[in-house]
């Protein structure tokens, strides 16, 4: 009888950082155990598992690998060391990660005794063959870019008539390229469009309050997944442990990945709302993540032109009947056979149709998609107070909302592209997710998103009492990963390096 792959227990250890704990004396043992080795034959079946990935660590010790061995060469130097969790009942090895050391040298000793917080992230680089190695065995510097934030599991206190958003979370990294007046997010070399779900997942089940055991689906948009045959969505149920674990080590969640262009996250609002409120599916909460590690040509090539604009981060939406922040008052999508943008398969980069992106692409879509909304819910402009469009650009979002006749005071509050850059599935979300960090209850938002291909969906939210408890919960704002200390920026050559990843 054959056991399963090496990557396949691998990763399971590592990207869940789970341990064993015994209900007897409290020892606990990283990795599964079924009996402690304190307290003997009396402790098998009173061993329980617990939960390092949404705690915080403390780094004891560290120590700088300046030689790299061929796997993380890629990755130049890095710095190692031992974390432990839970005032040292366990020690775990792992990488700090977020870090650029330049020319092989820094002061590893400062690290030392710094509170860490545990991330997802590729394990080193392999072939073209291979999988991608994954683990959360990764750490970067809690009082840094990225801050540790409990998760709690909150006691639902409301039913609502409606389904809506009850929680959300959105992730960028801290690194950044900056030209002009435009700001891009750019991902750490072992990040990527998987890396940026599952944290914009974690990161909505610690706002929402959510028990993860009761999200029921989960939908993850991207277009620039890894695999071109592999899916995102069953790794993020994995690593964030959604549905309920089967003794099999089996989720028992239905996860998909779903592609439109940029609008493949938002596809599903609808889908999300329909599965939580039809009682027959037996469904309490149901995820949606829209993240892109966004894809141009150098600019020396064919097709650059995008690298001006592109940028990298996630979002996620979680969908329920209970505490929601935001009701979903009605929906319209439409679609056209407008090939404006496109990567063939097997090629590395997309290409555009140039001008042809704009009038019968991405305008024709949006307004249209936003009048009828509007007109099935008879609203007027006055009765919006927030106006969230896809933001491909600096130019497109501005022009779109002033042809519909938006007020500044409508519209700019969402429009982050000139400080993230295209987030591709993420844009528009993350646009959303910028306005419910803000709104007062009793605020209407429409979202208008875009793909290319061509498609678009608009949404009518309007916010409850309730968006007001939740933002005490969340700490990585938008507007936190906006003006943070702790960003870096990089130039062009490290941005190309940093991107192309393990």
């Amino acid at each position: 009888m054959s056991s399963e792959p090496i990557e396949r227990r691998v990763s399971y250890i590592g990207d869940r950082l789970r341990a064993s704990q015994c209900t007897l004396c409290g020892k606990e043992y990283f990795r599964g155990k079924n009996y402690c080795g304190s307290c003997g034959r009396k402790s098998f079946g009173k061993m329980k598992t617990i939960d390092y990935f949404y705690d915080q660590g403390t780094l004891e010790v560290s120590t700088l690998v300046n030689q790299p061995t061929n796997r993380f060469i890629k990755m130049g130097s890095y710095i190692y060391g031992l974390v432990s969790f839970h005032d040292g009942k366990t020690r775990v090895p792992g990488r700090l990660t977020d870090l650029l050391i330049q020319d092989g040298k820094t002061d590893v000793s400062c690290f030392d005794g710094k509170n860490v917080v545990p991330r997802f992230r590729r394990r080193h680089t392999v072939g073209e063959s291979d999988v991608i190695p994954t683990i959360s065995l990764a750490f970067t510097v809690a009082d840094g870019y990225y801050p540790h934030q409990k998760y709690e599991i909150h006691k639902p206190t409301k039913e609502y008539e409606t389904p809506g958003i009850v929680g959300y979370g959105v992730y960028t990294s801290k690194f950044r390229i900056k030209e002009g007046n435009m700001e891009r997010s750019v991902p750490f070399i072992d990040e990527d469009a998987v890396t940026a779900a599952v944290d914009a997942g974690k990161l909505a089940l610690i706002h929402s309050g959510v028990d993860k055991t009761l999200i029921g689906k989960v939908y993850v948009g991207s277009e620039s997944n890894p695999y071109a045959v592999n899916p995102i969505a069953s790794k993020v149920a994995q690593v964030l442990k959604l549905g309920k674990e089967e003794k099999t080590g089996l989720q028992s969640v239905d996860a998909i990945d779903t592609e439109f262009a940029c609008k493949a996250a938002t596809s599903m609002f609808k889908d999300a709302a329909s599965l939580v409120y039809y009682p027959k599916t037996n469904t309490d909460y149901a995820m949606a993540i829209g993240a892109d590690n966004s894809q141009a040509a150098p600019r020396n090539e064919l097709g650059g032109e995008l690298d001006h604009f592109v940028g990298f981060g996630g979002s996620a939406f979680i969908f329920g009947m209970h505490d929601v922040i935001a009701e979903m008052e009605g929906w319209y999508s439409c679609t056209s056979d407008t090939p404006d943008f496109w990567r063939r398969d097997m090629q590395a980069y997309p290409r555009h149709g140039g001008r042809f992106t704009g009038e019968p692409a991405y305008f024709k879509h949006v307004i249209k998609s936003c009048k009828t909304l509007m007109e099935q819910l008879k609203l007027n402009l006055d009765d919006i107070d927030y106006f969230v469009p896809h933001q491909p650009n600096l130019r497109f979002p501005v022009k779109v909302a002033k042809q519909l006749g938006f007020k500044e005071e409508q519209y700019l509050p969402s429009l982050k592209v000139a400080k993230f850059g295209n987030a591709y599935s993420g844009s528009s979300p993350i646009g959303l997710a910028a306005v419910l960090d803000i709104a007062k209850p009793d605020e209407r938002i429409v979202l208008v998103s875009y793909g290319s291909g061509a498609g678009s969906d608009a949404y009518s939210f309007m916010t409850t009492s309730q968006i007001l408890e939740k933002k005490r919960r969340q700490k990585f704002t938008v507007n936190h990963q906006i003006d943070n200390e702790h960003l870096e920026y990089v130039d062009y050559h490290t941005y190309r390096r940093l991107k192309h990843g393990l």
